[in-house]
């Protein structure tokens, strides 16, 4: 990438380096921010991540984007120099989404034992720390007696209360997914708009914790994040 663009990059929103460099730029923003840590866990963990969803979209973007954009909003807006946390965000909807693949498992073997064989690779590879991250932000299995929105609220609200670490990497995903709502289209809009609107003041009041392990600024910063993703569901859905 041109060194002056490169220069560039971290005085851009991560949305709009979506939007005018695409994954190239985002690779290069994560680089510039990981480079702190001096982990090779985190190149690992990316090319992982890229690997898994590498047939995977999100509209008109390739579904890593998301994961860098999660990383990096942990790097640079959120100041976490925790190098599981940021490991943990590339690889949190690995086992969610690709859960035979990454344990190597047939894809007929029954999703609990497949997502278990997932979690153990993660703490082979990254570490037990990691994987029990992964595991907190994970979606569960969906109950059919069970309305899924209803769900995701009740894991969220569960999940994360005993877990604050965690709780940071949901809020980077969640800001992500929320205020990018704008750059979501199609049918995908409301109902995506709905199920973060239910789950939205239970993150506000987990973040707001004092065990939350962020400084009051970035408390401030993500609780205004959220505001701004609250407005975009109200326009979307009243």
């Amino acid at each position: 990438m041109d060194p002056a663009v490169r220069n560039l990059l971290p005085a851009m929103p991560l949305h709009a380096i979506t939007e005018v460099y695409g994954e190239e730029g985002l690779r290069a923003r994560f680089a510039t921010e990981a480079a702190r840590l001096s982990d090779d866990r985190l190149a690992a963990a990316l090319d992982l991540a890229g690997h898994l969803h590498r047939d995977d979209r999100r509209v008109r973007e390739p579904y890593v984007n998301h994961l860098l954009r999660v990383a990096t909003r942990l790097l640079c807006h959120y100041r976490v120099d925790d190098a599981d946390v940021i490991v943990a965000g590339l690889l949190h909807d690995t086992v969610e989404d690709h859960p035979h693949e990454l344990a190597g498992v047939p894809g007929d073997t029954p999703l609990p034992e497949a997502r278990e064989a997932a979690f153990a690779v993660l703490t082979t590879r990254f570490g037990a720390r990691v994987s029990e991250l992964v595991r907190a932000v994970t979606n569960p299995i969906h109950d059919p007696e069970t309305s899924k929105h209803e769900q995701y609220r009740s894991h969220v609200a569960q999940s994360l209360a005993a877990n604050p670490w965690a709780r940071v990497i949901k809020a980077s995903d969640f800001t992500d997914n929320g205020v990018g709502i704008i750059h979501t289209t199609g049918t995908k809009v409301t109902k995506a708009a709905a199920k973060y609107r239910l789950v939205l003041p239970i993150l506000r009041e987990l973040i707001a914790r004092d065990d939350t392990p962020l400084t009051p600024e970035v408390k401030h910063h993500i609780a205004a994040q959220f505001d701004l993703a609250e407005r975009r569901f109200h326009a979307i859905l009243d």
